[in-house]
């Protein structure tokens, strides 16, 4: 009888037991700063390779799902200084611009994070990525 009651008594404590303390601290790897370290450029046969460059360029993602940058979004320029901003979504993994220039529309900019890298694809007849390091 003792051994039933140890047993139940275990059975109850391991099942009060949970992993929540694991869920609340997690952060999406997203969330913060990103510093543009490379561009990709395909001439149109599949030959290109990243280049690195020098750049402030920087995008920021925010856990309330906006993004900003010190460069345009709406366009692949290395260089920063035309600050602009948009939303997010993990789960669809793209980008949507605000208020990018008539010519160019508000298009849904897929990116991918392999490690400490996000690739941000813009829409080119021909490759165009750029590759940012997190901060």
């Amino acid at each position: 009888m003792k051994t039933l009651v140890y047993l139940c008594f275990g059975l109850f404590i391991l099942s009060s037991c949970n992993n929540d303390d694991e869920s609340n601290t997690q952060t999406s790897e997203i969330i913060g700063d990103w510093k543009l370290i490379e561009v990709y450029i395909d001439p149109g046969d599949g030959s290109g390779t990243f280049q690195a460059v020098e750049s402030d360029k920087t995008i920021t993602f925010f856990n309330d799902g906006t993004v900003t940058s010190t460069g345009d979004l709406c366009s692949m320029f290395v260089a920063g200084g035309n600050a602009s901003s948009g939303t997010y979504s993990e789960v669809d993994s793209v980008i949507t611009p605000n208020d990018c220039q008539e010519s160019i529309p508000n298009w849904n900019y897929s990116f991918v994070i392999e490690g400490n890298s996000l690739m941000l694809y813009y829409p080119c007849i021909e490759a165009c990525v750029e590759k940012y390091s997190k901060q």
